[in-house]
């Protein structure tokens, strides 16, 4: 189980499999370098970036789902852990990311469902309806899509969110994270934090 949370009442966390690039995104939130593993699997713990005055986090959890390399048990208790921590402190997070890779997405979640298997991306997104934690959904690596609108639509389609997507702009944001274009996901968490009466945080994201 992941250990030393730091105690904050607000947090957002980010969510996804291995190499979508989330660490990019957390860069991009923060501002900071994220310290990660030399390869898939080797970071266990989360990553925190913390404001103790405004006590808030933003908060990179290990990816998760099939790599290269390491066991399936270990895999197993990794996507373990990320769903124990996101049950345990559910109160105090104001939003999930799940994060995909706009290109692949869409093939590996139907090449799981043809195998009679839940998809983790879909799995996920539908875990953190279930424990009240409101989802977004980053959609990164859109510089490698040529057809976005209907690559989109696809994903909305996936997830059980009926398309065209952008009657869920408020829900599914597309970026290029490496590219520093993440304004469609600060407006998506804009939102969550007006819900959440937490203006203060607006800062973070604009």
């Amino acid at each position: 189980m992941f250990e030393d949370r730091p105690d904050r009442d607000a947090e957002v966390v980010l969510v996804g499999r291995s190499n979508v690039g989330k660490s990019t995104v957390m860069r991009e939130l923060t501002g900071h370098d994220v310290s990660v593993g030399g390869k898939p699997g080797v970071t266990r713990q989360p990553n925190h970036f913390d404001w103790t005055s405004e006590s808030f986090m933003f908060t990179d959890l290990p990816g998760f789902g099939f790599m290269s390399g390491v066991e399936e048990d270990r895999r197993e208790q990794i996507k373990t852990d990320v769903i124990r921590y996101v049950e345990e402190n559910a109160e105090h997070i104001l939003a999930g990311v799940v994060v995909l890779d706009g290109k692949s997405a869409v093939d590996i979640i139907d090449r799981h469902r043809e195998r009679g298997n839940v998809p983790h991306d879909v799995e996920m997104f539908a875990f953190l309806e279930d424990v009240g934690v409101d989802p977004i959904v980053a959609v990164n690596k859109t510089d490698k899509i040529d057809d976005l609108d209907e690559r989109l639509d696809a994903i909305c389609d996936r997830l059980g969110l009926y398309p065209p997507w952008q009657q869920w702009s408020d829900t599914v944001a597309p970026i290029c994270a490496k590219r520093g274009d993440i304004d469609a996901l600060e407006e998506c968490l804009r939102d969550r934090f007006h819900e959440h009466n937490r203006d203060d945080l607006l800062k973070f994201v604009s």
